[in-house]
C-alpha cells in the first residue's frame, strides 16, 4: 500500500475489498433490491439502483426518484461539490412523525461519467431506521461524513473511521 494507507483486510470468497475499487470512482447498476426504512415506513424500494465504488469507501447507493415515497424528501438547502460527480443537493427525510435533517443527497446535473445518477437519491444509512441491499441490513460507513453502506460482502478498513482523514 501507499505510505499512510492501511493494509487491506483479506477478502474471502464472494467478498470485495474497498481497496480494489478505483479512483476516480466507478458507477455500476445494482442487480439487487434496495430498500430504505424511516420512521417505521418503507420510503424507498427499488430494483433499479446504482452504486458508486471508490477506493477506501464502501459503496454509496443511489435510488431513482420514482421509487421513493412521495413527500419523503424535502429540500434542505445548500449543497456540496464532489470532484467526480459534481454539485450535490441535500434533502431532509420526512416520515409520519419525525424528520432527519440533511439525511439524503442527489446530483441533479452530474458530470458526464455519472450521468445515470441524475436525480437519483442516496441516503445516510445511520439516519434511517434501516437500509437493505437484498435482504441484508447494512451498517453505515463510520464517521458520519460519508454515506457508504457496508454489507458482509465488503471488507475494509474503511475511510471514515478514526484516523483515516489522511488517506
Amino acid at each position: 500500500m501507499l505510505r499512510g494507507h492501511p493494509d487491506p483486510d483479506p477478502a474471502g470468497p464472494g467478498q470485495e475489498s474497498v481497496w480494489d475499487y478505483p479512483r476516480p470512482p466507478r458507477l455500476e447498476p445494482v442487480p439487487e433490491r434496495l430498500r430504505v426504512v424511516f420512521d417505521g415506513t418503507t420510503i424507498a424500494d427499488t430494483m433499479r439502483g446504482w452504486r458508486v465504488l471508490e477506493t477506501s469507501h464502501p459503496p454509496s447507493y443511489y435510488l431513482p426518484p420514482d421509487d421513493i415515497l412521495p413527500g419523503a424528501l424535502a429540500s434542505a438547502g445548500g449543497g456540496s461539490l464532489c470532484e467526480w460527480k459534481g454539485r450535490a443537493l441535500y434533502y431532509d427525510v420526512v416520515g409520519p412523525g419525525r424528520r432527519a435533517e440533511r439525511a439524503a443527497w442527489a446530483y441533479p446535473g452530474p458530470t458526464a461519467a455519472f450521468a445515470a445518477l441524475a436525480g437519483h437519491v442516496a441516503f445516510y444509512a445511520g439516519a434511517m431506521d434501516a437500509c437493505f441491499v437484498g435482504d441484508e441490513r447494512v451498517t453505515p460507513q463510520p464517521g458520519g461524513f460519508y454515506g457508504g453502506w457496508i454489507t458482509r460482502r465488503i471488507v475494509g478498513p474503511f475511510k471514515g473511521e478514526a484516523g483515516t482523514m489522511g488517506w
